[in-house]
């Protein structure tokens, strides 16, 4: 699946990377927990989560996630846009919660990350 794809899915809004949405997403992880992220995640990724902090993008960073979905409406600071954006990380924020994207994801063919893959 594209990232475009996503964005149309979860009526999202582009905070950076508008020019990285043709990027093939292959699997997704919902957490607020990065060490479950750091755990299960592996590259290619999509990452949904409620966290706003700096950690989120320096987990990215390290499992080499594809992008970020906001969930519930949040949306992160300028700076750590600016340091996805330095990090060529699309970031994107929707309205649904972390359950609902997850769910719309998975009905559309996207399947979920396992333990042990990477």
């Amino acid at each position: 699946m594209l990232l475009q794809d996503i964005v149309r899915l979860l009526d999202a809004d582009v905070l950076c990377g508008q020019d990285l949405l043709d990027r093939k997403i292959e699997t997704c992880c919902g957490s607020d927990m990065m060490s479950d992220v750091l755990a299960f995640c592996k590259c290619n990724s999509l990452l949904c989560t409620g966290l706003t902090n700096i950690q989120v993008v320096r987990t990215a960073d390290m499992t080499e996630l594809s992008a970020i979905v906001f969930v519930r409406g949040k949306i992160p600071s300028d700076i750590i846009v600016a340091e996805a954006t330095e990090n060529n990380l699309p970031m994107l924020a929707t309205e649904h919660t972390l359950f609902e994207a997850c769910g719309i994801l998975y009905q559309a063919g996207l399947k979920g990350c396992k333990r042990g893959e990477k």
